[in-house]
């Protein structure tokens, strides 16, 4: 008897597999940045994040978003967010693989130890289940350097900074396993121009913890409000400063950080940012007064990596459901993954993909090796250049990875949906920490420095000869480093960016990767959307490499 829905032809979820295990670019960017790690921890991660139970409380916390509570039943302020079960899981296991502070409590002064790369590659391969919790995770990556602008903070703080065993309760630091840290910068009349904050410091004597302050203000950004501490920027009489500002205070009292609502966003629903009004808040200096900005900077750095690092993780994934969908659906008497066109289009995707993680890594390795005159001047500038040009690709990214899947790939349910939380996920980390203009003026900051051009071409030299087109533009940089103007910034970041890509895949992917990015990328011969690349191209290793089992 015939039925009206026998279910055929319908993928099954790319669940039950190792994160790490089948990323053979990403494998490639850490044989290549730190040849020597030890990469049994990741592996281990790559198995856990790839688990139907990872995936479900993925889900269940964006489904289920963070609910604030300003007063108790009896009226009091309470300034607390609720978070489903399901988030406080993610971030078990994200604390517990040290994503938030291993490279500060591991000992980066020896040689090889390649704490930055390896915590690099954990925040990407986490970002493919669930990105949005990443961001307390991050603040706190950035924040700690910071904090030893104030020695007495720093040696309570630190310790449990670094700790590895996650502690949600809202209790005050002494009496807590483990502590998150985030960031209260922006203002709603300022923005990105940080120094339009009108959030005022009044200095009100010394403890011991130094010097202490008032604030009486507002921050119109002010993520992962539960985190245990914050550096927040404020006008003093030397203008703009650091401070540091806890939740609860010493004397175990909250402090006055009043939470006046969580932000309805695109995407990121399982992370809480918020608005707040600090109403004499007790704060504390960090560094010297006056020099916010240059902390701020440093801060940005970070953050900026892992924005990076996300959008690639965030690419690999898209491009990870695209694949798996694609082997198993049939379309014309084939499975997808065989049709020329959607061929065209999965190595295009895997192109930009891996270059994308070429680059974020490559950028982490230069903050393993700070005293190297060389990773100096690459960490300044490709932190620009790297956030710019890879969050710029990830929402077409995105967008083309979800037509693969066709219908599947809009809709919200099953395991497929992850690809529209993907989507809504992708423009943020092009926002967030300095949105396209701020990076390419950032980028002409870094020209500024000494030596860029060498250095430059001290970074491209391993391609050079191996491709017509990547020597044509590599030759561009020096005179237009020299004459780089606000105008064309944006399009030297592009370039910049394009040619170390090229370059780094050169050393770590196959011929055919390198030479397809080459011709489509620096030559021109490529359309105005991904799945645009010649009849010439090799597809066949380029998307067997780029396969997530």
């Amino acid at each position: 008897m015939q039925t009206t829905h026998d279910v055929m032809n319908q993928a099954e979820a790319l669940v039950d597999y190792n994160l790490l295990a089948g990323n053979r670019p990403l494998l490639a960017a850490l044989k290549f940045n730190a040849p020597d790690l030890d990469i049994a921890e990741l592996d281990k991660l790559g198995l856990a994040l790839g688990t139907p139970e990872m995936q479900t409380h993925a889900r269940l916390a964006n489904v289920n978003p963070p609910q604030l509570h300003s007063h108790d039943r009896f009226g009091r302020r309470i300034d607390q967010v609720e978070f489903h079960p399901s988030y406080h899981a993610l971030m078990d296991l994200a604390v517990g693989a040290g994503l938030h502070g291993a490279p500060w409590s591991e000992s980066i002064s020896q040689v090889n130890t390649h704490a930055h790369v390896k915590r690099a590659a954990g925040f990407m391969l986490f970002t493919e289940l669930e990105p949005s919790i990443l961001c307390p995770i991050s603040m706190t990556y950035a924040v700690t350097p910071a904090l030893r602008g104030n020695a007495a903070i720093a040696a309570e703080w630190l310790p449990k900074l670094a700790s590895r065993t996650y502690d949600a309760r809202f209790l005050g630091h002494a009496h807590k396993n483990s502590v998150t840290m985030g960031m209260g910068m922006t203002e709603k009349q300022g923005g990105s121009d940080v120094r339009a904050n009108t959030t005022q410091a009044t200095f009100d004597g010394d403890d011991a913890w130094g010097k202490r302050y008032t604030l009486v203000g507002h921050k119109w950004f002010f993520s992962a409000p539960m985190c245990d501490a914050f550096l927040v920027l404020a006008q003093t009489d030397s203008g703009l400063s650091c401070f540091f500002v806890p939740r609860i205070l010493p004397d175990e009292s909250t402090n006055a950080i009043h939470i006046q609502r969580l932000k309805d966003k695109l995407g990121n629903k399982a992370n809480a940012s918020s608005e707040v009004e600090f109403h004499n808040a007790t704060a504390w200096l960090v560094g010297d007064e006056g020099r916010g900005i240059t902390q701020i900077l440093e801060m940005g750095t970070m953050t900026r990596l892992d924005c990076a690092l996300g959008t690639s993780g965030l690419m690999r994934q898209a491009l990870c459901i695209a694949l798996n969908h694609t082997q198993q659906r049939q379309a014309f008497g084939k499975p997808l993954i065989e049709q020329p066109l959607m061929r065209n289009v999965l190595a295009d995707l895997a192109l930009e993909s891996e270059a994308a993680t070429a680059l974020s890594m490559r950028l982490a390795r230069a903050f393993d090796n700070p005293n190297d005159a060389h990773e100096r001047v690459m960490s300044r500038l490709l932190t620009p250049i790297a956030k710019f040009w890879i969050c710029k690709r990830g929402s077409l990214f995105a967008q083309e990875a979800m037509e693969c899947l066709g219908g599947n790939g809009y809709v919200e349910e099953g395991g497929e949906g992850i690809m529209a939380r993907i989507y809504r996920e992708m423009p943020l980390n092009s926002i967030w920490e300095g949105a396209g203009n701020i990076m390419a003026i950032d980028l002409l900051r870094a020209l500024r420095k000494a030596d860029v051009v060498s250095a430059l071409a001290k970074e491209l030299a391993p391609a050079k000869g191996a491709h017509r087109a990547f020597d044509h533009l590599a030759a561009t940089f020096a005179a237009r480093i020299d004459d780089a103007t606000e105008v064309e910034a944006r399009r030297l970041a592009q370039d910049v960016a394009l040619a170390v890509q090229a370059s780094l895949l050169y050393q770590t992917a196959p011929e055919p990767v390198f030479s397809a990015f080459c011709q489509s990328r620096l030559g021109g011969d490529w359309g105005q959307a991904f799945g645009t690349l010649g009849a010439q191209t090799d597809f066949d290793p380029i998307i067997q490499r780029a396969l997530p089992r």
